[in-house]
């Protein structure tokens, strides 16, 4: 049940649950995020492999696609309301909060998103071009790692919501265990692994310090940026060790 319940929230695969899930089995539900990203990887490096000979270019851009798709979108938005709020909350905890519940895209976050996506592709384009598969699997991977890294570590703002519900009801005890597993399992990547998660801890630190001095924790919105900018800096991070192999 943990497992579909993580597949339901983080993807748009036809997952349908038996019943209405306990708080408890949403907060064990963090156990899988993971794997989801895992398999995602997964899914994308399939498709990589089917394409075959097609232009790297067109590669880049069908691999985007299905990753935005597969994810439905969910983290980009919640990049989108981050932007807004944290430029048009001029540093106030409460207009910012209020910012990131207005539904519409403002400027900043669409800017973001160009920008962010733009990176993501040159930086597939990179990693095609050096015949770089493993940052397929990475990326994905480490963006659902450091959704329970991030709600482990740091306090939930908005009451109510799944959000919350996750955040009150993680299995403390056990995710610590895991999240070293899996981090461990990043590292049969070798120098690529590695530094790939580095740089996506650097990230957590970085952009927790911020929401903690500006907000006092997370919410959804900050915690789906966060995994935005760890898949563009760990596809970033790959890219450059590609090209400096070669």
């Amino acid at each position: 049940m943990p497992l579909l319940i993580a597949l339901q929230f983080l993807t748009r695969l036809p997952v349908r649950l038996p019943r209405l899930p306990v708080p408890e089995e949403n907060g064990r539900s963090l156990l899988w995020y993971p794997l989801v990203g895992l398999l995602l990887g997964t899914a994308l490096m399939v498709v990589r492999w089917l394409l075959g000979d097609v232009s790297i270019w067109l590669q880049a851009a069908l691999l985007l696609t299905l990753w935005v798709w597969l994810s439905g979108g969910l983290h980009l938005d919640g990049l989108a309301d981050t932007a807004d709020a944290w430029v048009g909350g001029y540093g106030d905890r409460e207009r910012t909060l209020a910012i990131m519940k207005d539904p519409t895209c403002g400027p900043i976050g669409v800017i973001s998103l160009v920008l962010v996506l733009l990176i993501k592709f040159a930086a597939l384009v990179a990693l095609l071009e050096a015949g770089q598969w493993g940052a397929l699997l990475l990326a994905p991977w480490l963006g659902r790692w450091v959704l329970p890294l991030l709600l482990f570590t740091t306090s939930y703002v908005r009451l109510g919501g799944l959000g919350d519900v996750l955040a009150r009801h993680m299995p403390r005890r056990s995710l610590p265990l895991l999240l070293c597993l899996h981090a461990l399992g990043m590292l049969l990547f070798g120098w690529v692994g590695l530094m790939a998660l580095m740089v996506a801890l650097l990230v957590v630190w970085g952009v927790r310090h911020y929401l903690c001095e500006r907000l006092g924790g997370t919410t959804g919105d900050t915690a789906g940026a966060l995994v935005e900018l760890v898949e563009t800096a760990a596809l970033i991070a790959c890219a450059v060790v590609a090209g400096t192999a070669a």
